[in-house]
């Protein structure tokens, strides 16, 4: 009775050549989010590339609002395109940094930082294929993404990284003020 069931309930779900919309749509955002990222990396305008981060992390956030993952969601609006962008961006200004293309922003050593980027990208897959290869989702458990489970993840198990984070925005903070006051003092000199 039970394997009869199975067979019923598989044959009535949608395969992997018939997606749902939400499917379809969290391929097609990050593919969007993918692109931009390139472009963030490849750019020659340091404030082109601060814009195109701003795209590749609300990409981020989009795709988590389609795992039903609100809160991430909205933590990564807040936090990073809220917070960590602008403060790249003041940096940016507050340093004078031009506004066209920096030729100077360009070491020369792009083969090198493809293999490293091609190597941590094979890394990364097989970490998380390997981590999760014989895992499985609760389906009638409290959804994974909810506020109160993330709350409870995040207050129990994450709190010195989420504190650490705090006080690398505010080294990134003061070290922007400090710059610009340097620049400031020599302009006067």
């Amino acid at each position: 009775m039970n394997l009869a069931a199975t067979h019923l309930a598989a044959a009535t779900s949608p395969g992997f050549l018939s997606p749902s919309g939400v499917e379809i749509a969290f391929l097609l955002v990050g593919l969007v989010t993918l692109g931009a990222a390139v472009v963030t990396v490849t750019t020659r305008q340091l404030v082109h590339a601060a814009l195109w981060l701003v795209v590749a992390l609300g990409g981020l956030a989009v795709e988590y609002l389609l795992l039903t993952a609100e809160f991430i969601a909205w933590v990564q609006v807040l936090i990073y395109v809220g917070s960590v962008v602008v403060l790249l961006l003041f940096g940016l200004m507050l340093t004078k940094a031009p506004i066209g293309r920096s030729p100077d922003a360009d070491s020369g050593n792009r083969p090198v930082a493809l293999a490293v980027a091609l190597a941590a990208a094979v890394a990364l897959v097989w970490v998380v294929v390997d981590a999760f290869r014989t895992t499985w989702i609760d389906l009638d458990g409290p959804a994974q993404g909810s506020t109160k489970v993330t709350g409870e993840m995040l207050f129990r198990h994450w709190v010195l990284p989420f504190e650490a984070l705090s006080v690398l925005l505010l080294a990134a903070l003061v070290g922007a003020i400090v710059l610009s006051r340097k620049n400031a003092k020599e302009a006067r000199d």
